[in-house]
C-alpha cells in the first residue's frame, strides 16, 4: 500500500478499491436499471481535499504522479473536498487509445511531462462517493448519480459520464460506438449503494473469435510451463504478425500444453519467419505493461490453429488478452489472415456526448 497524502481528511479515505462488476453476455433488460459506456482507460478515484488532490487506481497503483494534467483540470472541474470514481482516458482522432495511456506510465519526471503536454490525457466522472463532510457510499445510485450532475464542471478534457435508463439505448451505444474503442456497457440498479471491491454491476463487453496461427509461447513465472500462446495472422504481403497471446490457463492446463507443445518446437528456428528474433526481442516478446520487461518465448513451427475469443482489435492486435476455446487441426495455418477480423469502422467520441447534451 502506498502513503496517502497527509493532508487529506474526508469521510471516505484512500485507499479505496473501486465497485466491479460481472461479466455478462448481453444487454440485462430489467426495471430499475441505469446503463453507461464502458470505458477503455485507467479506472481512477480522486480524492480531493483542497489543495491536496491524489489520483488512486484499481489496484492502489500510484497515478498521481503519472498525469499532472488530469490533477490539474480535476482542481478545476470538482468542489474543494469530494471523492469522485471515474476512469483516465486518451482520446485520439480514431478513438479511445489504451496503447498510448499505457505509455504514459514512465518513470522518469521529464518523460511524464513531456508526454503530458504532447497526449494529455482525460477524465470522465461516473460515481459520487463522497461531497463535503458527506459520506455517500450508503446512498442510492440514482441519489449520487444527481449529485455528481450538480457538481461537475465539465472544462475541456473532464466530462460527467452520459447514463440512461433505456436499454435500447445502451444496446445502440455497444454497436454504434466501438469502433471509438469503448470496451461495451455498464448496468447498474439505480438503489444500489456503493460497495467497494465487490462485483455488484453488469458489464457487457465485445467477444469475438478468430482462428489464429500459435507461432510460439511464452513460459509462466515458474520457469517451466506454457504461460501464454503467442498467436499470428498471416497479412495480405504473406508476413506472419503478432497479433496477441492467448492465456489464463490452470497450473495442470498449462503442464498439458508444455507436452502438447513439444513436437511443434522441433526445428522451429530454421524456417520460423521470426526465427531472426530468437532471442526474445521479436513479436511479442516484451510485457505490454512494462515495456522494459523481456518475456522469454519459445518458437513453434506455424503449423497448429487455435480458435480465440477476443474482445475487439487495436493498432493491428487484440486489445486484450484472448483466451483458448479450441485448437484447430482441421484448419491450414496458412489461412489464418486478418481478412477474418471483423473491422468496426470508427465514430466520432463526441458524438456520444453531443447526444447526452440533447436529453
Amino acid at each position: 500500500m502506498r502513503a496517502y497524502s497527509a493532508g487529506v481528511d474526508l469521510p471516505v479515505m484512500p485507499p479505496v478499491a473501486p465497485m466491479l462488476a460481472k461479466a455478462v453476455h448481453e444487454v440485462p433488460r430489467a426495471p430499475g436499471l441505469v446503463y453507461e459506456p464502458k470505458w477503455d482507460g485507467f479506472r481512477c478515484i480522486v480524492f480531493r481535499d483542497g489543495d491536496e488532490l491524489e489520483l488512486g487506481s484499481r489496484n492502489d497503483r500510484p497515478l498521481t504522479r503519472y498525469f499532472p494534467e488530469v490533477a490539474a483540470l480535476l482542481r478545476e472541474a470538482l468542489p474543494p473536498r469530494c471523492v469522485v470514481d471515474g476512469e483516465i482516458v486518451l482520446v485520439t482522432p480514431g478513438g479511445l487509445s489504451f496503447d498510448k495511456l499505457q505509455l504514459r506510465l514512465h518513470p522518469a519526471a521529464s518523460r511524464v511531462n513531456k508526454l503530458a503536454e504532447e497526449t494529455p490525457a482525460s477524465f470522465v466522472a461516473f460515481d459520487l462517493l463522497a461531497l463535503g463532510d458527506r459520506d455517500l457510499c450508503e446512498e442510492p445510485y440514482s441519489a449520487r448519480r444527481e449529485l455528481l450532475q450538480q457538481i461537475v464542471t465539465e472544462v475541456p478534457g473532464c466530462y460527467l459520464t452520459p447514463a440512461t435508463t433505456d436499454p435500447d439505448t445502451a444496446q445502440d451505444w455497444f454497436t454504434r460506438f466501438e469502433g471509438a474503442g469503448f470496451d461495451g456497457v455498464m448496468a447498474k440498479q439505480a438503489d444500489l449503494p456503493y460497495t467497494p471491491d465487490k462485483r455488484v454491476m453488469w458489464k457487457v463487453k465485445h467477444e469475438r473469435t478468430a482462428d489464429c496461427v500459435v507461432a510460439g509461447y511464452r513460459v509462466h513465472k515458474d520457469g517451466e510451463t506454457v504461460g501464454s500462446l503467442v498467436l499470428g495472422l498471416y497479412a495480405e504481403d504473406g508476413s506472419l504478425r503478432h497479433v496477441g497471446v492467448a492465456s489464463s490457463f490452470t497450473a495442470a492446463r498449462r503442464r498439458e500444453l508444455l507436452d502438447e507443445l513439444a513436437p511443434l518446437r522441433d526445428r522451429a528456428l530454421e524456417t520460423h519467419p521470426w526465427a531472426e528474433w530468437a532471442n526474445y526481442s521479436g513479436p511479442g516478446a516484451n510485457s505490454r505493461w512494462n515495456p522494459q520487461r523481456e518475456l522469454s518465448m519459445e518458437l513453434l513451427r506455424p503449423e497448429l490453429v487455435a480458435e480465440v475469443r477476443y474482445e475487439h482489435v487495436m493498432g493491428g492486435r487484440f486489445r486484450h488478452t484472448a483466451r483458448l476455446v479450441r485448437f484447430r487441426p482441421d484448419r491450414d495455418a496458412s489461412s489464418c489472415t486478418f481478412g477474418q477480423l471483423e473491422e468496426v469502422p470508427p465514430a466520432e467520441l463526441a458524438a456520444l456526448f453531443a447526444e447526452e447534451a440533447r436529453r
